[in-house]
């Protein structure tokens, strides 16, 4: 049988990415966190953990990650439960998503979970189109994704449709586009990019303006300084309807090309687990979603 501490010890390394840090969390010491590792790697006969920066599971330590994350959530509710009283604990919530999920509704959906239930949210902000990796990973308990295909041992629900919108001041747009959007003018107006991930300013541009090989872009990892350097006047990107429609309502921010927009569906992905706590929270995010998102037409 796998000893939970020991599964707990190598989560929280991975967590913390750090021995030390770790360690601290849990209360013991760098060698008694270090001899739980290398317990768990003695009685699975594998390499678990590549001790490399960062630090990283090997596809065993993945598996075992991802059957502690499930294993918490089940005991954490078992013991709820069986007790008379609120539990004094609280339960890690370990959550998947995109930035622009963060930044408009995300939270405004979790806000009757949080007020409800004992839960400390620990989220990983990714792609979306990368978000789903944390999940087989055992990174997280569940995911916002734009991929439909559920994992094996796991489930896809349709939350509803992010439309992204190509926004630039009006200063901007007479600056770069005097003539209007043309592949010609795009080649030389920088634009703003999340991450080296971020490719939906690339797919905007083959979508309606084939031809651009290449284009000036800063590179800005944060939804409000994103949004404030287009505000600016300094860039253009793409960025949901429902963060900058304040922006857009006053005039502050144009469509650079009006009526050409992307449409990225979201889908929250989980394990399929007997656990009311996992069920409602899948509730609640859909419940959300499907009256604040854009549903998609049948």
């Amino acid at each position: 049988m796998l000893d939970f501490r020991q599964l707990q010890a190598l989560a929280t390394v991975i967590e913390e990415q750090s021995f030390d840090r770790a360690a601290k969390r849990l209360f013991l010491t760098q060698s008694a966190i270090s001899q739980r590792i290398k317990q768990l790697e003695e009685s699975t006969g594998q390499l678990l953990l590549i001790r490399s920066q960062p630090l990283k599971l090997t596809p065993a330590g993945q598996q075992l990650q991802r059957h502690y994350h499930q294993v918490s959530l089940l005991q954490s509710e078992l013991l709820h439960s069986l007790s008379n009283t609120q539990e004094e604990g609280f339960t890690r919530l370990t959550i998947g998503l995109n930035a622009d999920s963060l930044a408009t509704w995300f939270m405004a959906a979790m806000q009757p979970l949080l007020e409800q239930s004992p839960v400390l949210l620990d989220l990983r902000v990714d792609d979306q189109e990368q978000t789903h990796q944390l999940l087989k990973q055992g990174d997280v308990l569940g995911c916002i994704s734009a991929s439909s295909k559920p994992l094996q041992g796991g489930n896809a629900v349709p939350l509803g449709i992010s439309r992204y919108l190509a926004l630039a001041s009006p200063e901007y747009i007479e600056r770069y586009f005097p003539q209007g959007v043309s592949s010609e003018a795009l080649t030389n107006a920088p634009a703003v990019e999340y991450n080296e991930k971020d490719d939906l300013q690339d797919n905007f541009i083959s979508a309606f303006f084939p031809g651009v090989e290449r284009y000036p872009r800063h590179r800005v990892p944060s939804s409000e300084a994103f949004t404030e350097l287009i505000r600016r006047g300094l860039a253009w990107g793409m960025v949901p309807d429902l963060q900058m429609n304040a922006q857009i309502n006053s005039g502050e921010v144009k469509e650079i090309a009006a009526g050409m927009s992307l449409e990225v569906p979201l889908y929250w992905h989980s394990w399929n687990l007997v656990s009311n706590f996992s069920q409602q929270l899948t509730h609640q995010l859909v419940n959300y979603c499907h009256i604040h998102l854009e549903q998609p037409e049948i």
